[in-house]
């Protein structure tokens, strides 16, 4: 058993976990009277495996609950402490927003969107893009955000699988001191897409942009449009949104989440895995164009009335003490990261960090992917000073919310650095083998939830039998996530990475995520990511990728034997990389996720394809060289 961490807020109310698991229905019915309905439900929940409806006849709207039920007592707090890439600085308080969106809901009226209709959005990191999501959701229309680094075919793909009538982007937006030209994306994505009708942008950056008949511009439409628009009482089943998954391979699937089980589930998780008061600075580094963005950057915080931080750019730009300087300028409290942005930062060392007051930190979280335990410990010590909780989080973009997590506003448990605990109250999970047989503990199996949960997704846009078949086809009346996990003696799950990305050498099935966890636990190593290139004797074998921690001069040769001993000991000989290739940077798309895809491709000396939502495209042909230098030299010696 890995050591334990006993930090804690002084929650403790185990007697709502023991209810939530003798009856889950009511549990979460009892959790959605926090919301603010307009009528109440007629059934807390209607099961027809697969699909869900949570709160049947209940109705709500998102917009009102983020926003309108604030304004007798917080209309003039800050809700938004948005800066940008570029040093500006806006403040948009509760009062700000509930303005904002009404406006906005009557200027989307006057360009004929009515209930049910589409929009797309397209929009960096600043505040028109939660405005717009309200906007929204306030009128009934289904808002579709996509990732402003996303090429124009993407973003076309997406448009016209939606059928959006309204597009809503900006002139450009700041990345890395440059100017991304999202206009000129969107002219080009939507060249044959008659059935858009308009296209609002936001004058962001001021670059030159071409407008064209179906274009206007966001200012000159608010400017005098009415600031009163009444929330449209909605069907707790009403869709909110469609938020496609990336797509790395095939058509992106179109993850639709409801209203009123979606809210309910955000506003519990939030408010039991970080403990929210109203004193609260709350920091969550998402890009809303990705699902974390979208629960824990814009409902989640709203719903709760809390304050937070939104920035526009990159973490590390100008230099490796952003994301600090932000925490210290603006007194964060809770701080919501991925162990992605963490190994850059661990990558820099402490100093960096250290020359910042971070004392106003109380709780620490993750996202996205698992946690290395030397990042984790890392996280621990150097940022949280030994104090502060980690809330190491586990959910997709299809659950809607958390679903595996620490949960500090509602018990104090020991953490272990790596598990993301225990699964939140109400929520059945389990570890189960091919046959959906439950392992027994510290065993590797697949993660599967065996229960309906109000955050998850009704289906997938237009395609309900892919959704079945996808999620719910593995096992009966189980959805089934895709990763494999263990769940130790304790009852804690570790998350052992993506089941379909496994490597399978000389017939064993070897997990990238545990093979790079045990590659960064060496001391000089700050990243790593692995992938198999197909080999005639092995079927598969393995290449790794190396990023080094700064200052590191310790020979290669040296390097590499250490890293190889280590994971002989680790995991074992079979797990042994057929090469290791030291570079500086791995390429990431600009939410901190390592394309392994391309370290795949460049491995196999195949076409890299559409790289467009990479941070740094440099990063790619530093790992073409390194490959194609060592590959030479194996040459040179035969």
């Amino acid at each position: 058993m890995s050591k334990t961490y006993d930090v804690g807020l002084g929650n403790n109310d185990s007697d709502l976990r023991k209810k939530a698991n003798s009856d889950f229905v009511s549990f979460w019915g009892k959790q959605a009277k926090n919301l603010t309905w307009f009528s109440s439900w007629s059934q807390t929940l209607d099961w027809d495996p697969p699909f869900a409806k949570w709160f049947v006849g209940g109705k709500i709207n998102a917009s009102y609950n983020a926003l309108d039920v604030h304004q007798n007592t917080k209309a003039n707090k800050p809700a938004i402490l948005w800066e940008g890439e570029n040093e500006d600085s806006r403040i948009l308080t509760y009062g700000d927003m509930f303005t904002q969106v009404q406006k906005l809901s009557n200027v989307l009226k006057s360009l004929g969107v009515q209930n049910g209709d589409r929009v797309t959005i397209y929009l960096p990191m600043i505040p028109e893009l939660p405005i717009t999501m309200l906007a929204c959701a306030r009128i009934g229309a289904i808002h579709t955000v996509v990732f402003s680094g996303f090429s124009s075919t993407s973003i076309k793909d997406r448009i016209i699988d939606s059928k959006s009538k309204i597009v809503i982007t900006a002139d450009g937006g700041y990345r890395r001191g440059k100017i991304v030209k999202l206009k000129e994306v969107i002219d080009d994505a939507i060249q044959d897409c008659d059935f858009v009708q308009h296209v609002v942008v936001v004058e962001r950056t001021k670059n030159a942009i071409l407008m064209n008949s179906r274009d206007k511009l966001w200012n000159n439409l608010m400017k005098n449009i009415s600031d009163s628009c009444d929330a449209e009482k909605l069907d707790s089943t009403h869709p909110l949104y469609i938020l496609y998954t990336s797509g790395t391979t095939g058509k992106p699937k179109g993850v639709l989440h409801g209203t009123g089980g979606y809210l309910t589930h955000l506003y519990s998780t939030f408010k039991w895995a970080f403990d929210i008061k109203d004193s609260d600075v709350f920091f969550c580094t998402a890009d809303i164009g990705w699902v974390t963005g979208h629960s824990y950057v814009v409902y989640a915080p709203l719903l709760h009335g809390a304050t937070q931080i939104m920035y526009e750019g990159a973490p590390d730009f100008p230099n490796a003490s952003r994301i600090w300087n932000i925490l210290e300028k603006y007194g964060v409290t809770i701080f919501y990261t991925t162990p992605t942005a963490l190994r850059m930062f661990m990558k820099f060392g402490d100093d960096i960090p250290n020359s910042f007051d971070l004392s106003s930190l109380r709780l620490l979280g993750t996202v996205g992917e698992p946690i290395n335990p030397e990042v984790w410990k890392w996280y621990f010590k150097t940022i949280g000073k030994e104090k502060c909780p980690i809330v190491d989080t586990w959910w997709q973009t299809e659950t809607g919310g958390m679903m595996i997590s620490p949960l500090p506003g509602l018990e104090t448990i020991p953490l272990k650095p790596g598990s993301g605990t225990r699964a939140i109250p109400g929520v059945n999970i389990a570890v189960v083998d091919d046959d959906g047989h439950e392992l027994s503990s510290n065993t590797k199996g697949y993660l599967v939830i065996r229960n309906p949960w109000p955050g998850m997704l009704l289906t997938l846009w237009n395609d309900d039998e892919k959704y079945a078949s996808v999620y719910w086809s593995k096992y009966k009346n189980c959805y089934y996530p895709g990763d494999y996990a263990l769940k130790d003696d304790d009852g804690y799950f570790w998350l052992l990475g993506r089941a379909d990305d496994v490597l399978k050498v000389a017939g064993h099935r070897i997990g990238t995520a545990e093979l790079e966890s045990c590659i960064v636990s060496h001391d000089d190593v700050a990243e790593s990511a692995v992938c198999g290139i197909p080999d005639d004797v092995k079927g598969e074998v393995i290449i790794a990728f190396v990023v080094l921690k700064h200052g590191i001069t310790k020979d290669s040769d040296i390097l590499e034997n250490e890293i190889v001993d280590k994971i002989r000991s680790n995991i074992g000989a079979i797990a042994t990389p057929k090469q290791i290739y030291f570079v500086s940077k791995l390429p990431k798309t600009r939410s901190g996720k390592i394309m392994r895809r391309l370290l795949k491709s460049i491995g196999n000396n195949e076409q890299i394809g559409d790289i467009s939502t990479l941070e740094d495209g440099t990063a790619v042909t530093e790992v073409q060289t390194a490959f194609n230098e060592i590959q030479k030299a194996v040459k040179d010696k035969l």
